[in-house]
């Protein structure tokens, strides 16, 4: 199981306005890395390498179709699992998945938060690769 981390600055953004986390609003995307994210460094997708890719891979990473709800005083965010698939050529390796938002233009794609695989990855051919959130991202309360 991927261990969820936030980026500290995400707290910062939100709080300033920079964040729409609902279906309406920003959209967010995962992308893969390899590079080690640092918590209190990483701030913008600039900040975080993301990985040579492979076949079957997008520059940017996948829209996650995002949704922000609140009952009873507790905020969820969601999103739609990404699933990836390799194509004719192995991918390089990846360790963690990184969500940002690709829509402000200042800051330019603030991070939000990253999920650690605590070893790298590699996919061969025709192997893939599932993003998955399960019941929510995160929840406030």
């Amino acid at each position: 199981m991927a261990t969820y981390n936030k980026f500290q600055d995400f707290v910062e953004q939100l709080g300033k306005g920079t964040h729409q986390l609902h279906a309406a609003g920003h959209t967010l995307r995962v992308y893969l890395s390899n590079t080690v994210p640092s918590a209190s460094l990483d701030a913008v997708k600039a900040d975080l390498a993301e990985f040579a890719g492979g076949t079957g891979y997008a520059a940017g990473g996948a829209d996650i179709q995002n949704d922000y709800t609140e009952t009873n005083g507790t905020a969820t965010l969601v999103g739609t699992d990404v699933v990836y698939t390799a194509g004719a050529a192995d991918w390089v390796a990846f360790q963690y998945v990184v969500l940002y938002n690709d829509t402000p233009a200042a800051p330019a794609d603030p991070l939000i938060a990253w999920w650690d695989y605590a070893s790298a990855l590699t996919l061969g051919n025709g192997e893939t690769f599932t993003i998955d959130f399960g019941a929510s991202i995160f929840t406030l309360i």
